[in-house]
């Protein structure tokens, strides 16, 4: 019924051994671990596991990771597909509800949870279609300007009690719906980390619904690593130029369209 893909890098196993508590529910039929550090330690804890399909690789990236795995799947009569990472965890009844919903509405070809850390904060990670200002910019811009301009692009000013119709979900936890790959295709490999999520949602939403559903909740210790690591914030400038190349920069029809109508939907003002 489900796969799941986590991709590793020199994870820490008691890390590692939390994330795949939560995924015991029955449903769970193969966890594929792609290790894009390539470690015997962490090859050899995955012995210990009768349903994980250890997957040593080169460091490709996120999206090309997880893409070694969904390629296996797509070979398989699995019905869904859960990108996670491993830094996330949950009670595996999570899965359950979250098939329970997919099944009723066919048109959804991914959900995400309501995400908090581990001291129960909110995270925003549903969000409008970004702009450069979004996630360039605002590095560099007076705290006042950001604040505001956060309070809208990541929904602060939505109470997340009911379900929204989301462009973009952030890609810790993302479920999907296995036959909307046949559609939609698989990550795009250019982008070696960062807005490889909001490029597979979005063209997921092109087609189908991408569901924010509150009535179940994960939790995501969230390191924000481009905020921390010079190499990180290298990284993940590098690869928003990638995609605001790839989807426009000032012009981008979706992005304008689809941005008004959520936030139309949401009662902004």
């Amino acid at each position: 019924m489900i796969t799941v893909s986590i991709v590793v890098y020199k994870t820490d196993l008691k890390e590692l051994a939390q994330c795949l508590q939560s995924l015991t529910s029955p449903l769970v039929t193969t966890i594929y671990i792609v290790d894009n550090s390539d470690q015997k330690y962490i090859a050899d804890f995955c012995l210990q596991y009768s349903d994980i399909v250890y997957v040593g690789s080169k460091n490709v990236g996120y999206g090309a990771g997880h893409n070694q795995a969904i390629r296996k799947v797509l070979q398989t009569k699995e019905k869904y597909h859960l990108v996670l990472n491993s830094d996330v965890y949950f009670e595996p009844l999570v899965l359950d509800k979250l098939v329970e919903y997919m099944d009723a509405h066919s048109d959804v070809a991914q959900v995400q949870p309501n995400v908090i850390y581990p001291d129960g904060e909110m995270q925003y990670t549903c969000r409008l279609i970004p702009s450069p200002a979004n996630l360039i910019f605002r590095r560099f811009l007076p705290k006042f300007i950001v604040e505001g301009m956060n309070e809208r692009y990541m929904l602060k000013f939505n109470d997340h009690k009911k379900e929204m119709n989301i462009p973009y979900h952030q890609g810790s936890f993302m479920f999907f719906r296995i036959s909307c790959f046949e559609k939609v295709g698989l990550f795009d490999e250019r982008f070696f980390m960062y807005p490889e999520d909001i490029d597979i949602t979005r063209r997921m939403h092109k087609y189908y619904r991408t569901m924010f559903v509150p009535d179940v909740t994960i939790v995501h210790a969230h390191r924000a690593a481009s905020y921390k690591s010079k190499k990180m914030l290298k990284i993940h400038m590098i690869n928003m130029i990638k995609y605001f190349n790839k989807w426009g920069w000032i012009f981008d029809k979706e992005r304008r369209e689809w941005n008004k109508r959520l936030l139309k939907e949401l009662g902004y003002k």
